[in-house]
């Protein structure tokens, strides 16, 4: 098994050090800008890792960079004169390519980028949420085959993009997961409206938001597609449209009718005719705010 170093146990460098020493990799060294978290984090290990707040000489087989975007340059240049050739090292931006690592490629490194493609919110949770995930690798053909590697040992899955679409690949994840989260936030408290309080308007959604990601799972976006959009029923638009304004934010009612529109996109089933009634309405409205 390699032997792993990690510099950042926050929240990620956390659970992947909890889970690689769950697979039998040897954790040598945690490095955190205070020892706190990572002392934590060490109490937990079966490798039992040396602990420091300092980036001394590491000489395990492969680094993980686990601070956060701004400060992985940064980190790499702090390396150079502490790393030997053929050592791997990888960061877990999603946003960020290999190529801020290039100061180390120069000292012989084999470098990439290794981006779990999961919500990891604790350390010790998320942990367990690599199993089944999709973890987006890049970087030079031997630090990719590693990453592979590593991937198969936390029971994920892997997939390659191109370095150049590294931040199209970034939105596209912020979309799906802290879009979503912002979205069902203004869920609630439209919910709240009614009556309810946020706790009970919570629970009485996210039965409805795992139907919805469980028919995602077997369908189409198409064929998911639920409510007044996919009916394509403009008298409901139309009474949403006036609760919705007299009752929260403005922005509120431009997000919702925005994807309203994007609905309306991707309907396959609605009428042609319904569907370009509901869209001047949209338009009209949005122009008009506008």
């Amino acid at each position: 098994m390699y032997s792993v170093s990690i510099i950042g146990v926050g929240k990620m460098g956390g659970a992947l050090a909890l889970a690689f020493d769950d697979k039998g990799f040897k954790i040598k060294t945690l490095i955190g800008k205070t020892s706190e978290n990572a002392e934590r984090i060490s109490l937990k290990l079966q490798s039992k890792p040396q602990v420091s707040n300092e980036i001394t000489n590491l000489d395990s087989d492969i680094i993980f960079i686990t601070t956060q975007d701004s400060e992985i340059a940064n980190v790499a240049q702090l390396l150079v004169n502490s790393v030997s050739k053929n050592q791997f090292i990888f960061h877990t931006s999603g946003s960020l390519s290999s190529e801020i690592l290039n100061c180390l490629k120069v000292r012989g490194c084999e470098i990439g980028s290794f981006h779990p493609l999961v919500s990891i919110s604790d350390s010790i949770i998320g942990a367990t949420h690599f199993k089944d995930s999709y973890f987006c690798v890049e970087g030079s053909e031997k630090a990719v085959n590693i990453a592979n590697t590593l991937v198969t040992a936390l029971e994920g899955k892997s997939f390659s993009i191109e370095t150049k679409h590294k931040t199209l690949y970034h939105a596209s994840a912020v979309t799906a997961c802290g879009h979503f989260v912002a979205l069902f936030s203004i869920a609630i408290e439209m919910l709240s409206k009614c009556g309810l309080s946020e706790l009970d308007a919570k629970q009485i959604l996210l039965p409805l938001i795992k139907s919805t990601l469980e028919n995602l799972s077997n369908q189409t976006p198409n064929e998911a597609l639920t409510g007044t959009f996919a009916r394509g029923d403009i008298e409901i638009l139309n009474n949403q449209i006036d609760v919705i304004s007299k009752n929260l934010p403005p922005q509120f009612l431009q997000i919702y009718l925005q994807l309203g529109l994007q609905s309306l996109n991707i309907n396959e089933t609605a009428s042609q005719n319904k569907i370009e009634k509901m869209k001047e309405l949209i338009e009209t409205f949005l122009i008009a705010k506008n």
